[in-house]
């Protein structure tokens, strides 16, 4: 997602329906996202047969939502596990110096 990219439309096909979002990114990146909408939407609708457009749309929403947290989650665990690392080697480094002034 850039920045300076202007507000553009773009339509975008989402469970069978013709959707036009006009958004701040490129066109490519709305088609992008839609299809990840809709290929959840069509997965979550063959799991559990016939499902009424808006019920698989929330399931749709409720499962994207959920992968982002574990994400978030897991990104947050990373972070945390480098950033002690980070203070462990620091620390060796530290310690591996000769005192100050010493030369």
């Amino acid at each position: 997602m850039s920045a300076d990219v202007q507000k553009s439309s773009v339509t975008v096909r989402i469970a069978g329906e013709d959707h036009t979002i006009r958004a701040n990114v490129a066109p490519e990146y709305t088609r992008q996202c839609a299809r990840v909408v809709d290929d959840r939407i069509h997965e979550i609708r063959s799991k559990s047969g016939l499902i009424e457009g808006h019920k698989a749309a929330i399931l749709a929403a409720l499962s994207i939502v959920d992968e982002l947290f574990q994400a978030r989650e897991e990104m947050e665990r990373f972070q945390a596990e480098s950033a002690t690392r980070m203070a462990k080697l620091a620390k060796r480094i530290e310690e591996a110096l000769p005192p100050s002034g010493q030369g």
